[in-house]
């Protein structure tokens, strides 16, 4: 019955650091930015390579999340890459910070971890 993951839905605590976060550095198009008056809220609809996504969405005074070390709910979001050593140098050069580079015990992949504005951690997997 399912046939893909349609899009996944974030919410932030600060819209325009998450949008710049999302579209410059992660680079992210944007498909449509809608205000909504009556939620005093924003909705964005993010794709990448041209697939819809992601959703970012702006809330007032949202309630913060527990997320680290191991909380219950939503672990990572994680996205795959062509080098993690070239993913690396992206992140450094951007002021990112980057975790140590590891090995997926299980397939012999590299990945790593950074964090978005709100400190939702952000997975690049080698192909």
């Amino acid at each position: 019955m399912l046939s893909k993951v349609h899009h996944i839905a974030i919410i932030c605590s600060d819209y325009e650091k998450s949008k710049e976060f999302y579209t410059q550095f992660l680079g992210l198009t944007i498909i449509n930015e809608t205000y909504r008056t009556e939620r005093d809220s924003y909705k964005l609809d993010l794709a990448l390579n041209g697939d819809y996504i992601l959703e970012l969405f702006s809330f007032p005074q949202p309630p913060k999340r527990t997320s680290r070390p191991e909380a219950c709910g939503l672990r990572h979001l994680a996205f795959q890459v062509g080098s993690i050593e070239e993913m690396v140098i992206y992140c450094n050069q951007n002021n990112i910070a980057v975790e140590p580079i590891r090995v997926d015990e299980i397939t012999g992949k590299k990945f790593t971890f950074i964090s978005d504005p709100d400190d939702l951690p952000i997975e690049f997997y080698e192909q």
